[in-house]
């Protein structure tokens, strides 16, 4: 019981992670902690998904706090954020729910809830309406991390088994 305790929260944790995230998290829940699927999934995206609602709850707070109490920060957050949304906005108004959601879903280094916490408060998106667009990206990355795992257990499995 104690160890399975300490399982879940590391999955929860590893789900947190930046660049880990759920495609980091699943894989080593289903794999070294030989959790049932359907806790494995539920754990790995319950870390993904409240480290998003930490994001998105601080990143405003934080980034007024330093451009107000540092010049050098106040100079570089206006710049990237004048940047971004220059260079960014029309697309992503255009594609609006569907881009967050997509960037979040695809289960590579770069993209996840990480990153797409960060585009939503660059652009400006509401802390309720950010949170449901990028926990239906995080559920989606789930389910592609698990079809991908799971694919790649069988085809082992079907290896060794020739052997």
């Amino acid at each position: 019981m104690e160890t399975h305790l300490l399982n879940i929260l590391l999955t929860i944790g590893i789900g947190m992670l930046p660049i880990l995230e759920i495609r980091g998290a699943l894989p080593i829940a289903l794999g070294a902690f030989k959790m049932p699927l359907w806790e494995a999934f539920l754990w790995s995206a319950t870390g993904n998904i409240l480290i998003v609602a930490i994001l998105l709850k601080f990143l405003n707070p934080v980034t007024t706090f330093l451009m107000k109490h540092s010049k050098f920060f106040d100079r570089w957050l206006n710049k990237l954020f004048h940047k971004t949304r220059h260079k960014h906005s029309a697309k992503f108004n255009e594609l609006g729910a569907l881009a967050l959601i997509t960037f979040v879903a695809i289960p590579l280094p770069i993209t996840g809830a990480w990153t797409g916490s960060l585009a939503a408060f660059l652009f400006g998106v509401k802390f309720w309406p950010a949170l449901f667009l990028i926990s239906i990206g995080v559920l989606c990355a789930g389910t592609l991390v698990t079809l991908g795992f799971e694919s790649i257990t069988a085809i082992i499995h079907a290896i060794l088994s020739f052997t």
